[in-house]
């Protein structure tokens, strides 16, 4: 599951705050989050989510009285029916578990470790006074088994961050890079303009201003999801002609109409390119149905393209995760 969570926590811990972890442990039909979420809780403010509502509120307030009084970590089932002001009928166990400001370094040390594509799993069973945690190891689902009194939870932490190299600096390109941030991309933003970046919030960004932008091609990991939109079509055809070089991309997207494809197409082919591998392009860009020409709507239709994709590699890639049991007993709320 998602990492997001474990730079804010080391950051609070540093700050001398200690913080609750409130984990969606398992859920049973209809919720509003995936099991794994994890939301933080500290004296001061809540960050992140498990989804709001009524849910929320209640975790919250249990967090509070932990940071208060301390205690074991331990699960909480809810049900979210009318008895908790929530309509998604399913069931969802909550993990939760005080982490004291004491442990900030070794926190700090987890987190450039995940940064680094380490993964981290995390072990917790019933009467553990702490989950212990694994840097390194193999990944696994994350999943509740057992019963009230003999439960264990198992939670597989690693970066979820997917590659977007982006070429070009106009307008589509700041809006799609605005979409993609907060979404988990890892975006390097490449231009060969010197003055393409001026007045852009670049952090978070790896931002590179070069004359070969083709030569840039070659750098990208496997994976990478590249999107080209650059101010000319001659510069487009060259990136094209790198990325096709290369065989290992999620996604190869081109800006532009039908026509212009099809002159690029025939391009392509003249300097000897399989007609196979132009189904392996994409352009025009973006998903169906979204059909304004603001440099916004079209980042939105691009953002949701790829996301779309990456949520398939996930799913793809977490069907073939080792399982714990085939059959998990969760338990009921402990006293």
């Amino acid at each position: 599951m998602a990492a997001d969570w474990v730079a804010p926590l080391a950051a609070r811990l540093t700050a001398g705050e200690d913080v609750v972890l409130v984990t969606v442990a398992a859920i049973q039909g209809s919720a509003p989050r995936d099991a794994g979420t994890t939301m933080l809780v500290g004296a001061s403010t809540t960050e992140l989510t498990i989804g709001g509502g009524h849910l929320e509120w209640q975790a919250t307030a249990h967090a509070d009285r932990l940071l208060a009084g301390g205690g074991r970590p331990q699960v909480v089932l809810y049900a979210l029916g009318a008895g908790l002001g929530q309509c998604c009928g399913g069931v969802v166990w909550l993990a939760y578990e005080k982490i004291p400001a004491s442990e900030a370094s070794t926190w700090a040390q987890r987190s450039a470790a995940l940064a680094g594509g380490a993964r981290l799993q995390r072990r917790l069973a019933a009467g553990d006074s702490a989950s212990t945690w694994q840097t390194g190891a193999a990944a696994c689902a994350t999943a509740l088994l057992g019963g009230p009194e003999d439960w264990h939870f198992v939670q597989d932490i690693a970066s979820v961050a997917f590659p977007v190299w982006i070429f070009g600096a106009g307008h589509v390109a700041r809006a799609l890079v605005r979409q993609l941030l907060p979404l988990g991309a890892a975006i390097t933003w490449i231009d060969t303009r010197d003055d393409a970046f001026a007045g852009c919030d670049t952090a978070g960004l790896d931002i590179r201003a070069t004359d070969l932008a083709e030569s840039e091609v070659a750098q990208a990991p496997a994976g990478t999801f590249f999107v080209v939109m650059t101010h000319s079509h001659a510069l487009d055809f060259s990136l094209c002609e790198a990325i096709f070089r290369r065989r290992d991309f999620a996604y190869f997207g081109l800006i532009g109409s039908r026509s212009k494809r099809a002159g690029f197409e025939r391009r392509f082919v003249d300097r000897g390119l399989d007609p196979a591998r132009l189904g392996e392009l994409t352009c025009p860009i973006g998903i169906p149905g979204i059909v304004g020409k603001e440099p916004a709507a079209i980042a939105l239709a691009v953002a949701a393209e790829l996301l779309s994709l990456h949520h398939a590699r996930q799913l793809l890639h977490q069907a073939g995760r080792p399982r714990l049991s085939a059959s998990p007993v969760r338990p009921d709320q402990p006293e």
